[in-house]
């Protein structure tokens, strides 16, 4: 939005340094500017409205070098209180420790609209703020409805569950190059549901394989109709190390296959991160004769756990995943780039695919093809959808490039 419809906190203990930046604002063309002299002022004026207006404070320029309450402090405790403000951090240290200073206030989870050294310059200051979308007011959530695996166990005999798909992007050429599944249950009630209402259930039960079968069928069943219908597209599916560590897994997907007259090449499972973690020689050899059939395989949610490099060296994946939350916001957030950055030359360096998940804007996407990230996934691209709903997406997604 305009920067002048903003409502701007000056946190700066110096008087002659707290008027700088209030020129510098004024320049960049900001009307409502106020001033908190030390971090507890500041605090008290984020947790509270303003009194001459009753409105909220949007943006907060944050010196370090707070009295009182200095600024480090002062971002966990706004991290606390769940602030909304976006935060704009200036101080007179040096670049690296400025990176630092973003990494640990998006680690807090606050708003972090950037970091800049003094002087600021009105540009910098206008295109920080620039960053800033004022936060929708939060609704509260439904309720979610708990279901037993009984429950959950009835709708999968019923065939109440289907698989959605959402569209892979190769980000160089604009080309559709998979579709990842997504589990739904129709549930006759409630209506259409995520996983976060049938997931819990399988998992304390640990049968989560009765649900990835189901959805590795009918996936590739999906996979056999879009190539009947001149469309050989590839097919990435979740699957549980649990459901992957079965005996009889090998077997039973080559019979999966066969029948539905799909070759291994059409199909990626994709493990998660913290899956991949542990050294299980049993898992790392099923994992290598399904790259042996044929079988793509792609480390999921990627940056979430905690692996080293000659662990995720030994895993015989063909693509990395690079988790949403580095991907989202990545373009405006340096700290949040800088990992990205690192991930996609990691995959790179590895030979590997790379695919960004999460990709919601414009911006997003222009800086991941900046980057030469492989594809791209997410609500920018196509939400997921039913299988015979993708032909006439297809058609407009081909149209739009």
């Amino acid at each position: 939005m305009e920067i002048a419809g903003l409502q701007f906190l000056v946190a700066e203990s110096e008087p002659v340094q707290r008027e700088l930046l209030a020129g510098v604002l004024r320049s960049a063309g900001a009307q409502h500017i106020h001033f908190a002299p030390d971090g507890h002022a500041a605090l008290r004026m984020l947790q509270a409205p303003l009194a001459d207006s009753g409105a909220a404070i949007d943006i907060v320029v944050i010196d370090l070098a707070l009295a009182g309450m200095d600024g480090l402090e002062l971002i966990r405790r706004l991290a606390e209180a769940r602030c909304r403000a976006g935060l704009i951090v200036v101080g007179a240290q040096s670049g690296d420790i400025l990176f630092s200073v973003e990494t640990m206030a998006l680690a807090y989870g606050v708003d972090l609209l950037g970091a800049v050294a003094k002087p600021v310059s009105a540009p910098r200051l206008e295109a920080l703020a620039a960053n800033y979308t004022r936060p929708a007011d939060a609704a509260a959530p439904p309720a979610a409805t708990a279901f037993t695996f009984a429950e959950v166990g009835k709708g999968l005999q019923a065939r109440e569950f289907d698989p959605f798909f959402q569209p892979k992007i190769e980000l160089e050429t604009g080309q559709v190059k998979g579709l990842e599944m997504f589990a739904r249950w129709r549930h006759p009630q409630h209506g259409m549901l995520g996983p976060a209402a049938f997931m819990p259930a399988l998992e304390e039960a640990g049968r989560i394989d009765f649900l990835d079968w189901s959805m590795i069928e009918k996936s590739v069943a999906a996979c056999r109709t879009l190539h009947d219908q001149g469309m050989p597209i590839s097919f990435s599916i979740n699957v549980d190390p649990g459901t992957l560590s079965h005996p009889q897994f090998i077997a039973q997907i080559g019979a999966c296959l066969d029948r539905h007259r799909i070759l291994p090449g059409y199909i990626t499972f994709e493990i998660t991160e913290s899956a991949v973690l542990q050294t299980d020689p049993h898992l790392l050899e099923r994992l290598l004769r399904l790259r042996m059939m044929g079988f793509g395989l792609a480390i999921d949610d990627y940056g979430t756990g905690r692996s080293n490099l000659q662990l995720l060296a030994s895993i015989p994946f063909s693509e990395l995943k690079i988790d949403r939350s580095f991907v989202d916001g990545a373009s405006r957030k340096r700290a949040i780039g800088t990992v990205l950055k690192s991930y996609l030359g990691l995959a790179r360096s590895l030979d590997r695919m790379s695919c960004a998940v999460g990709v919601e804007t414009k911006q997003d996407w222009d800086f991941l093809q900046g980057l030469g990230c492989t594809y791209a996934q997410g609500y920018y691209i196509a939400s997921p959808m039913p299988v015979d709903e993708f032909p006439k997406w297809l058609v407009e997604w081909r149209q739009f490039f």
